[in-house]
């Protein structure tokens, strides 16, 4: 019996039944309740995802710190720190069987520029699904020092003659952002046009990484850049230039990154999937909370994940912003939110808008099915399946796809049903 018994279940299916064992035992203590026994266990034990050192990768970040990715069955997930969105996508094209990543904290507009092949190498489409937004607000629009005197802050139009008579000198004007078509560049762009300056006749847009955003304006290499937290803030307290205004002020409540997976992987593994969602969607909870913001900010500026002074963290997690002109603001609602009002279901109307806005800069064509396209990529349905397995009550659901009509600060309105007049209202665009 004994010969019999060992040649057909090896010491290696031994261990593998004894770890699966005591992970399902793991999940079933992590839900007294009986919840698991209606949830389907995890293809997978781990992920490779992807963040950028910015605040708004703390979802990630604290679901590692915290311990939730192994409370869901996931106890291998990695986050691995990226150089740039640039490299954020070439390792998502990879895909973490190929030592790259399977998912990540990314830039929203970025998975659409990757399922039309319009930021890939030879344009090869890569499927990609947004499964949660991990946060509104709190990225920032910061100015070199020697423009102080212009006055300059929400109202842009008071750099347009400045900017105007250096160019006339023969001298370059260099606007910042992280990565063509992505947030930072489609807010610097609206803060611009709304000041009458067209970001691409009057000044010279430029990709900087955002950790090295501050460095360089140090040494004068931009006039004005726009990326997340903490780099306006370490700008302005190392007294190198100040901000003219948070993207909170240009659009209230407006949507900023998401957590976005291999449409492949997904399908390979959508328990997994399911699962992963559900540890950040915890984590975006814990992120919420006021009460954690001195943990939080201690824990991202930790060597391993951002390597910063955890001051340059918590100001503007809770609201304080010293704008570094002699504007300071004390308990703003303008601070990061992680999940209080919806913030973590994807809006589907919120990415017609990232990919309407970037319609309006050339990135794509004017006659793009924009529904069609957020059909693909916008995986709310299994947000909404993962809201459920963790029962939240129905007044945190979403009861539909839209957020409805947005309005700027400049009293443009987006109607998600009918972006062509949200197009033809804009005066500086692509086609001027």
């Amino acid at each position: 019996m004994k010969t019999i018994w060992t040649s057909s279940i090896s010491r290696r299916g031994i261990l593998k039944t004894t770890a699966t064992a005591a992970l399902i035992g793991a999940i079933k203590a992590a839900f007294p309740s009986g919840a698991f026994a209606a949830m389907a266990v995890p293809e997978v034990t781990g992920a490779k995802l992807g963040y950028i050192a910015l605040t708004d990768a703390a979802p990630l970040i604290i679901a590692k710190e915290k311990g939730l990715f192994d409370k869901h069955g996931l106890p291998d997930v990695e986050v691995a720190k990226q150089a740039s969105w640039g490299a954020t996508r070439d390792n998502l094209v990879l895909g973490g069987a190929a030592n790259g990543i399977d998912g990540a904290h990314i830039l929203s507009p970025l998975p659409y520029l990757m399922q039309t092949g319009k930021v890939t190498q030879n344009n090869q489409p890569v499927a990609m699904s947004i499964l949660a937004r991990l946060n509104y607000d709190s990225q920032g629009i910061s100015v070199a020092k020697e423009y102080a005197e212009t006055g300059v802050e929400l109202d842009a139009s008071r750099l347009k003659a400045v900017f105007a008579q250096k160019k006339a000198e023969g001298k370059e004007i260099k606007a910042a952002m992280t990565f063509p078509g992505g947030t930072h560049d489609l807010w610097l762009r609206y803060w611009l046009a709304a000041g009458g300056i067209d970001p691409d006749k009057d000044v010279s847009t430029i990709v900087v990484p955002p950790p090295q955003m501050v460095a360089n304006m140090k040494v004068g290499n931009m006039d004005v850049f726009c990326v997340g937290e903490p780099w306006n803030e370490q700008l302005v307290n190392q007294g190198i230039g100040f901000t003219a205004c948070t993207t909170g002020e240009i659009w209230k409540g407006h949507p900023e990154k998401a957590l976005a997976m291999r449409t492949e992987w997904i399908e390979k593994n959508p328990n997994a999937a399911k699962a992963l969602l559900m540890a950040v969607m915890e984590a975006q909870q814990w992120c919420d909370s006021m009460d954690n913001k001195d943990e939080m900010a201690a824990i991202l500026g930790k060597r391993q994940w951002f390597n910063v002074p955890p001051k340059d963290v918590l100001g503007r997690l809770k609201g304080d912003i010293n704008y570094g002109n002699g504007r300071t603001e004390k308990g703003t609602d303008l601070y990061m939110k992680f999940w209080a009002g919806g913030v973590s279901y994807p809006f589907q109307s919120h990415d017609t808008w990232f990919i309407t806005e970037n319609i309006r800069w050339g990135k794509f064509a004017p006659n793009t099915d924009i529904k069609a396209l957020v059909g693909k990529v916008n995986r709310e349905d299994i947000w909404r399946a993962a809201a459920r397995d963790l029962g939240l009550a129905a007044a945190d659901i979403p009861a539909t796809t839209s957020r409805g009509k947005e309005t700027f600060f400049d009293g443009k309105v987006f109607d998600p049903e009918n972006p062509s007049a949200y197009l033809d209202s804009l005066s500086i665009k692509a086609a001027s």
